[in-house]
């Protein structure tokens, strides 16, 4: 009798720690559980990352006086969308050199001259200097007026650097409100070239305004009004 309780006492402890072994394992599988991460989530975030880095730049190629690119709706949608250009016969966009840089910058375009596959936003500066000495100070405004949020375009034909459309208004919707032009604040200017400017908007109904940038490239507007005593 006494062989048989103790075998049973033997087998209930035994039964016990078993129990008890049981139990400590179980946590340590759900934590794992827990950790794993399934496999289709994993491909798919590493697919939305190649199709991240596949997406390319709008190619362009610097033509002295201007940019042009390729011809592909991602590059006309440049103009669509921002007005950035114009539109050829040939689907492919014409860009001023101050909205090249302006979109090289912003890293929507790729620029290559000659044999060079790619230039970089200095190589560009410098390129764009030997064709406009006053580029730099050009573009400045040019970029500020766009951070502003107002389309700005070259205004050549009216006798000034930019005329710049009111906020929400595109070319070809409403004339531009402004002409400006862009000066360092070293620059002077004489009564007569002042005068003329303000010839120029007088007799293009539009407002002067100047723009004077700082040696941190910093502009400050003065919009000046003509008047008869």
């Amino acid at each position: 009798m006494l062989k048989t309780n103790m075998a049973k006492k033997k087998t209930i402890k035994k039964e016990k720690e078993k129990k008890k072994e049981k139990k400590k394992k179980k946590p340590k599988e759900e934590k794992e559980k827990t950790i794993t991460t399934p496999l289709s989530e994993i491909t798919d975030h590493k697919e939305e990352k190649k199709k991240e880095k596949k997406k390319e730049l709008i190619k362009a190629l610097f033509a002295r006086e201007r940019v042009i690119t390729e011809s592909s709706d991602e590059a006309r949608n440049l103009y669509n969308k921002s007005a950035y250009g114009q539109v050829l016969e040939d689907g492919r966009v014409q860009l001023s050199l101050p909205e090249a840089l302006y979109l090289l910058e912003k890293r929507k375009i790729q620029i290559s001259h000659g044999r060079k596959k790619a230039i970089t936003a200095e190589d560009f500066i410098k390129k764009a200097q030997k064709v406009e000495p006053n580029f730099w100070i050009r573009y400045c405004v040019f970029k500020d007026m766009r951070n502003r949020g107002y389309i700005i375009k070259t205004a050549l034909k009216f006798g000034a650097d930019f005329r710049v459309y009111d906020r929400g208004i595109r070319p070809g919707e409403d004339h531009a409100r402004w002409i400006v032009f862009p000066v360092h604040e070293g620059e002077t200017l004489t009564w007569y070239e002042f005068a003329a400017k303000n010839r120029v908007a007088h007799s293009t109904k539009k407002r002067l305004m100047m723009g004077i940038v700082d040696e941190e490239g910093d502009v400050t507007y003065y919009e000046i009004k003509w008047m008869r005593p």
